[in-house]
């Protein structure tokens, strides 16, 4: 027999004002939590208001500060970022907020010293295999193909 625990509306709350308190969530990861939890629609509408007006919980926050830590932790670009984003719902508008978040200078910077890294990885004498290798791993990181097959020609002549 399968038992799961049952929760009062006051204790999904304080355990999901945790949740969050303990790092920034998207809607999405709290509303998948309380669907877990077997909490009902309604409760899980009452739940998400409760987080959202006593600031737990922030999709535009949370979008800033996922974009922040995916590119400076990660090193990934911003077609990554945005997929990511898009993944966990969050809106338009505050995908392109978030992308504000990477200076520009910061980020060509970036992507020099990642393409430089990944290049003295790279065994493969082929210049042309090496620039394949190069240019798939910085696609596959999300940076810009434009930005990518510039930087290749750049370091593999």
């Amino acid at each position: 027999m399968n038992t799961k625990p049952s929760y009062t509306v006051e204790e999904a709350t304080r355990k999901m004002e945790n949740y969050c308190a303990y790092q920034e969530r998207c809607h999405k990861e709290v509303i998948n939590k309380l669907k877990a939890m077997n909490m009902i629609p309604l409760a899980i509408d009452s739940i998400i208001g409760h987080l959202i007006e006593h600031n737990y919980l922030n999709e535009g926050r949370f979008a800033r500060e996922y974009a922040r830590g995916k590119f400076r932790v990660k090193k990934w670009g911003r077609n990554r970022i945005i997929r990511e984003l898009k993944l966990r719902e969050i809106s338009r508008f505050n995908i392109q907020d978030a992308m504000k978040e990477i200076p520009e200078g910061e980020y060509l910077d970036t992507l020099h010293e990642t393409a430089l890294k990944r290049l003295e990885q790279i065994k493969e004498v082929n210049p042309l295999k090496r620039r394949k290798k190069l240019a798939d791993y910085l696609l596959y990181r999300g940076w810009e193909s434009h930005l990518v097959y510039e930087k290749v020609s750049e370091l593999i002549g």
